[in-house]
């Protein structure tokens, strides 16, 4: 007995833990800097972090009236109805949702290359294609609209992430719109916006009410902090309002998941010091970091260093964490997530140190 052929599937890389990481040089925990995976550098939402108190003591109970709380809770954010959202165990549940959704065997998405690539694995996990459009390093890796349409040839589904992953570029609201008005009507663009509070790009969410094809993804995973839970969600065009209960998981986000972002949504004030952290920590790189970098609107920085395995490896073994980059297949890049301000400092000064050792020993 074998499983069906998963040849063509490719394997998700995470960033290294920082158990991991100690385990395997003999570290002490408590002395790593993990800056490889965009979590959070400041936790949870003091408020969540008490929501999941209070919730501990429901876990016996399916989690039908908290899902049911933050959809309205949700839908009151972006005012849109409450059948536009459907949420998820983090984004990734979503892309599975809208694949489940769109795609017949065989039917192609269209992913960016470099890019997320649980974006390519939902489709073939659903039997089918993938087809890719090229973000140049040439171009600073800019996302226009032509860009994707290049590429483009009646893909079921094009995904774009804005802010991207790994480079922190945007796409402008403007090519948005002209992507939406030019791929056919039965192309769905799905607007990946799993960083868009560190943006600046107004939320591609407003656009719901216009265009017909398009869905938006968000997650709590980021600015609020709730990696760990694994929640997030999509917001769809109002006429697939049935469609929720055909495609979802039962019960699939946790009670404390719910609970936990519920009461981070309402905390404002905790998203605005992780994104303020966040633009003081970009700055510090692009200033300090002995290293070309990329213009990022994310919570990190894509960096052009010549050996990315290389300079991850060495600055790992001084305690900091980052992200080589060539499971992206920018093997001479690495990505800084921004930690906070002792963490980034620490992080550029160790990267200012291994370059300069490895460059002497070139």
């Amino acid at each position: 007995m074998q499983p069906r052929d998963l040849s063509a599937h490719v394997e998700y890389v995470p960033g290294r833990g920082v158990e991991e990481v100690a385990r395997d040089l003999g570290l002490d925990p408590d002395e790593l800097v993990k800056l490889s995976s965009n979590e959070n550098p400041h936790g949870a939402s003091p408020a969540a972090v008490d929501a999941v108190r209070d919730a501990a003591h429901e876990i016996s109970v399916y989690p039908k009236a908290a899902h049911t709380d933050l959809t309205a809770d949700l839908a009151d954010h972006w005012n849109v109805d409450t059948e536009q959202v459907w949420v998820s165990p983090g984004a990734d549940g979503a892309i599975d949702y809208l694949s489940r959704a769109m795609l017949d065997p065989a039917d192609p998405v269209l992913v960016p290359d470099p890019g997320f690539s649980y974006y390519g694995m939902s489709a073939r996990y659903h039997h089918g294609d993938v087809e890719t459009y090229e973000l140049s390093k040439g171009d600073a890796f800019e996302m226009t609209a032509d860009t994707v349409l290049d590429a483009y040839d009646g893909e079921r589904m094009v995904f774009v992430t804005s802010p991207h992953n790994p480079t922190g570029a945007t796409m402008a609201r403007e090519e948005i719109e002209a992507l939406l008005r030019r791929v056919d009507d039965d192309s769905l663009v799905v607007i990946d916006e799993a960083y868009g509070e560190f943006a600046e790009e107004p939320p591609a969410a407003e656009l719901l009410d216009e265009y017909e094809n398009l869905a938006v993804l968000r997650t709590f995973s980021k600015a609020y902090g709730l990696a760990g839970l694994r929640i997030g969600y999509a917001l769809v065009p109002s006429a697939w309002g049935d469609a929720y209960a055909k495609v979802s998981t039962p019960f699939a986000a946790s009670e404390m998941a719910l609970r936990a972002a519920i009461a981070a949504l309402d905390d404002d004030a905790h998203v605005e010091t992780s994104v303020e952290s966040a633009e003081w920590a970009r700055a510090h790189i692009h200033d300090q970091l002995d290293a070309p970098t990329f213009d990022s609107e994310a919570n990190f920085v894509l960096c052009e260093v010549g050996d990315g395995s290389a300079v991850a490896e060495a600055a790992q073994r001084e305690g900091v964490i980052v992200r080589d980059c060539s499971s992206f297949g920018l093997p001479g890049c690495i990505r800084i997530s921004c930690g906070t301000e002792a963490e980034t400092r620490r992080a550029v000064e160790t990267l200012n140190e291994v370059l300069a050792e490895l460059e002497a020993t070139a």
